[in-house]
């Protein structure tokens, strides 16, 4: 029988008194989202607010649905991929939409992680710095790839991986949700195993914490994720908790299947 844990928690940090992230789980349709806002005046939350309720109710609908998506340039092809990617450049339009009519709320916008679970495989659409990380036989590998300053510095060989923990420049993003009326998203698709636990954050989380300290937390806590998900939170806290933090974790355990989900 075909079945995937999910659970999540979000905390505003130590530093600031409000939480712009936001995220949302649909374990009978497969589907997790994770989402942190930027922009002043509270619309960070509006924003990441935004994201999730578009793409949750895009996605809900789309999969019920029995009519073949159309097709999203520049990915896979397949029915999840469209999807995600449609449902994503949705938010994006009604967020800057949002943006250009409402003047407290301009500027406004969003990261976005979101992942749908069919049959063995995950397919997984981003845009901005949050993240998808797999835990796999006690080793911790980044899905996603940031789209940030730092990581195109890295990528160009012209910043060392430490220099990127350190830098100022760690928090901006070369996409985001809002900003302009049309948005590149990437998305992909892997093949999971029975046993796999999958991790959506904000960079309240991965700014605060190595991966190896993240995977050591994943090692003492393998069959409970509240508890790990409670212990992350809490070891980032006790470090200053400089920003909000998010984590969803999700255990995938054998094939999953909508249809059967519903029944």
């Amino acid at each position: 029988m075909s079945s995937l844990r999910m659970t999540g928690k979000t905390d505003a940090g130590m530093v600031r008194d409000h939480n712009e992230d936001c995220f949302h789980i649909v374990p009978e349709s497969g589907i997790a989202i994770l989402a942190d806002g930027m922009g002043g005046h509270l619309a960070g939350e509006v924003a990441s607010a935004m994201a999730i309720d578009r793409v949750t109710h895009y996605l809900l609908k789309a999969f019920a649905a029995s009519h073949t998506a159309k097709s999203a340039a520049g990915n896979s092809g397949s029915f999840e991929s469209a999807t995600l990617v449609e449902a994503i450049e949705a938010a994006n339009a009604a967020i800057h939409d949002a943006s250009m009519s409402r003047p407290e709320q301009s500027g406004m916008g969003t990261t976005i992680v979101a992942v749908a679970f069919h049959d063995n495989t995950l397919t997984v659409a981003h845009v901005g710095d949050s993240r998808l990380y797999r835990y796999r036989n006690g080793e911790l590998s980044p899905v996603t790839e940031d789209h940030s300053m730092v990581q195109e510095l890295l990528r160009r060989g012209l910043m060392t991986p430490e220099e990127a923990r350190t830098s100022l420049n760690r928090n901006l993003v070369t996409r985001a949700l809002g900003i302009d009326p049309m948005v590149e998203v990437d998305v992909r698709e892997q093949q999971y195993e029975d046993g796999d636990l999958y991790l959506l954050c904000s960079d309240g989380l991965n700014d605060v914490l190595t991966d190896e300290e993240i995977a050591t937390v994943l090692t003492q806590h393998p069959d409970n994720m509240e508890s790990a998900t409670q212990q992350l939170i809490a070891d980032v806290n006790a470090r200053g908790g400089p920003d909000n933090v998010s984590i969803v974790l999700i255990h995938a355990d054998g094939p999953f299947s909508r249809s059967q989900a519903r029944r």
